[in-house]
């Protein structure tokens, strides 16, 4: 069997990727240089956050009212907020929205 060679490394693209945790983009930097196709968040808030009950609570709201609704149909996120915050006050279940990352109204829709 002849000697095996090496297949010289691959540089790998640096694109920008997208942080897991709250959407943003994120561009390479030289700290990740190494280990470049293993980086999945945009700091280390982002990597030690973890989702919290509430965050549940919106989950499952969220698939309710779009399972009420059906495939064809959408719904506003904010339906789910007054949902798990109630209807109080506006800024009970308000959130902020990073202009960077979302355009436009939002509304979500099963596949």
């Amino acid at each position: 069997m002849p000697d095996k060679k090496h297949k010289p490394e691959r540089e790998t693209p640096r694109k920008e990727k997208i942080c897991k945790r709250c959407g943003r983009a994120f561009a390479w930097r030289k700290k990740w240089e190494r280990d470049w196709d293993v980086v999945r968040y945009c700091s280390d808030a982002c990597r030690g956050a973890k989702a919290g009950a509430v965050d549940a609570e919106l989950e499952a709201a969220i698939l309710e009212l779009l399972a009420e609704r059906g495939r064809e149909k959408t719904i506003c996120p904010s339906e789910a907020a007054k949902l798990v915050g109630g209807l109080a006050t506006r800024h009970d279940w308000e959130s902020v929205i990073d202009p960077a990352t979302a355009k436009g109204p939002i509304r979500l829709r099963l596949r």
